[in-house]
């Protein structure tokens, strides 16, 4: 069964969606994850911050890209086969945000009690702490398990949000655009058509 399917099904239960950055283990609470892209064409918005990679089509909606290699401080490395976006609902002052999340590879659908989730450690961490709502061990190996509403900083939030309007706006000015200038080109043609 494919993983997105096991999401559609484990949405509201105690499945978190594992994916990797780097060498690191990162995972999200299904309920978070509306979708799993391949990565696409990637339209640059200028004046962008520098984790803003920029937007994509998505069935005719225009989704914020974030680097999340970026927000965590891992260094940038070339995209690979295995790179895909992972489409997020994040909540922002009580409204939905979306916004696609870059990252390495999505690993698996994981079926963790919450009595088994550790606290996150106080000290010690290299990502912030606030991000980190406690940490997995499976198979000897441990996952951070990321809040993904605080991993976007409100501030960002806001930003990803102009970015996505923005790009909205324009793109509704250039199918009004392309509206008007066909419907010059239909009346030029009825005039020839009269004339004639």
């Amino acid at each position: 069964m494919a993983i997105q399917d096991v999401m559609n099904i484990a949405k509201g239960s105690n499945s978190y969606l594992s994916f990797k950055l780097g060498e690191e283990l990162f995972s999200a609470h299904v309920s978070k994850v509306l979708n799993i892209l391949e990565m696409t064409k990637i339209t640059k918005v200028p004046k962008a911050p520098e984790y803003m990679l920029g937007v994509i089509n998505l069935r005719g909606s225009v989704l914020p890209l974030v680097d999340t290699r970026i927000k965590f401080g891992i260094p940038v490395t070339e995209f690979t086969a295995e790179t895909c976006i992972i489409v997020l609902e994040v909540e922002l002052n009580g409204d939905s945000v979306q916004v696609g999340a870059v990252v390495d590879s999505v690993q698996e659908v994981l079926e963790v009690e919450k009595e088994k989730i550790l606290p996150p450690p106080d000290i010690g961490s290299k990502y912030k702490s606030e991000f980190i709502k406690g940490i997995m061990k499976i198979n000897e190996e441990f996952i951070m398990l990321l809040d993904m509403d605080k991993v976007f900083a409100v501030e960002e939030k806001i930003t990803i949000k102009q970015i996505g309007d923005t790009a909205n706006i324009k793109k509704e000015e250039d199918v009004a655009q392309k509206t008007s200038k066909k419907e010059d080109v239909d009346k030029d043609t009825s005039k020839l058509k009269s004339n004639n």
